[in-house]
């Protein structure tokens, strides 16, 4: 917008600018020349012959300078076969006569160089005096220095004057746009925070040109979240109408000791954990997209890490440090879903050891989880993330872990990725995830002690 304004004041005002250039010099050039009309008139009125046939004039023009050797301002009148009757001025020089083909019978004008640096504008006229055989030419030169600098001056104020109004109406184009759009600003900043969960709404106050978007926003959000828990709700709903067929599955397969009933009770698992893996994907969905929550990462994975140590009690240590203040942009459910399958997954294929390391940037939150197993070769790896996939077949489990975490994290823009562990040898897990804004001014505690 202040672009646009400023290619198209800078048109205009350069527009008019050489209008009123052409219309000042045209207006300075008539005056000067009328100037010039009115001693030639002076001239001829006064202008009478001799005795002789010669040319007098019955008195003096005026103008002092007349009468100054090179003012500046000169006259000549000639013809009649006499020599030229030049005025004072002119003292030793004389003036040429009009290009060829001018027609003087009225008074013509023209530029004239003949004194070298002294450029002139002359006017001449041929009269025919009374009792003359033939016309006389009269002329009136004066220097056009005067008028040039005259016309300069003014080109010069005019051009400083546009200039001026110029950068003045391109900052007030500036200004408006700048003031004018602050509340689109303001209403950009609002969405950033809801993204980030520092609001649940667009709450500032609006002129009336901005108010009807923040309306029309905050009945989207609140629209959102209505068909969020709408289907949190048919989720629930569908968990429990299936777990009961299940569950009625499940005892009937476990009062028989046969192939078929064991086969029924092992599928029967099998589908209830899918069951449990797209139920907990349609909750983080749900609340993703209408979530503003922030969930602190360290107590999440304290809990989690209780949990672990006592139903592998014994058989693993957990060392956890980090960055002890860092959050998450999300629910505190789906963030321990991933870290509990992840943590859990490390203390049941490692050895023994689980190293955690908690860090974060402006925008994410890194969760890196090693464990001393014997690792996975890279071309094994893209494996893990498809339902249902499991390497180690001699563990329990229906390899949904690491599925359900990859789609979890994805739903909140983050992801999951796989290497070497340097320090303890195993597999290296390394959970990204969006980042919640700080809910004070005190600095992050990067350097947490370690947790055992």
């Amino acid at each position: 917008m202040i672009l646009i304004a400023a290619v198209w004041i800078t048109a205009l005002l350069g527009v008019g600018g050489l209008a009123l250039v052409r219309v000042l010099d045209e207006t300075l050039v008539a005056t000067f020349d009328e100037q010039l009309a009115n001693n030639l008139n002076a001239m001829i009125n006064g202008a009478e012959l001799d005795e002789v046939g010669e040319v007098r004039l019955l008195r003096a023009l005026g103008d002092q300078r007349f009468a100054e050797p090179y003012s500046g301002l000169y006259w000549q009148i000639s013809g009649g076969g006499n020599a030229p009757f030049p005025s004072r001025s002119l003292w030793d020089r004389q003036l040429e006569p009009p290009p060829a083909g001018s027609d003087c019978r009225t008074p013509c004008k023209y530029q004239s160089s003949q004194f070298g640096g002294e450029p002139l504008r002359v006017i001449a006229r041929s009269v025919r005096l009374p009792g003359a055989p033939e016309p006389f030419l009269f002329q009136v030169a004066q220097s056009s220095r005067d008028l040039d600098r005259q016309l300069s001056r003014t080109r010069t104020i005019l051009g400083w004057s546009l200039g001026v109004l110029g950068l003045g109406l391109i900052a007030m184009a500036g200004l408006q746009s700048t003031y004018g759009l602050a509340p689109l600003r303001r209403v950009s900043d609002a969405i950033a925070a809801i993204r980030s969960g520092r609001a649940q709404r667009v709450e500032a106050q609006f002129p009336v040109e901005v108010a009807p978007l923040v309306t029309e926003i905050n009945e989207l959000l609140a629209h959102g979240e209505a068909q969020s828990e709408a289907a949190r709700r048919h989720a629930g709903n569908l968990a429990h109408a299936l777990k009961t067929p299940m569950s009625v599955l499940i005892g009937e397969a476990q009062g028989r000791d046969d192939p078929l009933a064991r086969t029924i009770d092992a599928q029967v698992q099998v589908m209830r954990r899918h069951v449990d893996h797209q139920l907990a994907r349609a909750r983080a969905a749900g609340r993703r997209s209408a979530s503003s929550a922030r969930t602190p990462v360290w107590p999440s994975i304290e809990a989690i890490v209780r949990t672990v140590e006592r139903i592998h009690a014994g058989k693993v240590l957990i060392d956890v440090a980090g960055d002890r203040d860092v959050a998450f942009r999300g629910e505190r459910q789906d963030l321990e879903e991933m870290l509990g399958n992840l943590i859990d997954n490390a203390a049941l294929h490692g050895g023994g050891r689980v190293f955690i390391t908690v860090d974060g940037d402006d925008a994410s939150v890194s969760i890196a989880i090693e464990d001393d197993g014997k690792g996975i070769a890279p071309e094994q790896r893209s494996r893990l993330f498809e339902r249902g996939e499991r390497l180690d077949t001699d563990k329990p489990g229906t390899g949904l872990g690491l599925a359900i975490v990859k789609d979890v994290a994805e739903l909140y823009g983050g992801r999951v990725e796989l290497a070497d562990s340097e320090d303890l040898g195993g597999l290296l897990v390394t959970l990204t995830l969006p980042r919640a804004a700080a809910t004070s001014s005190a600095p992050p505690d990067g350097g947490g002690s370690p947790r055992r």
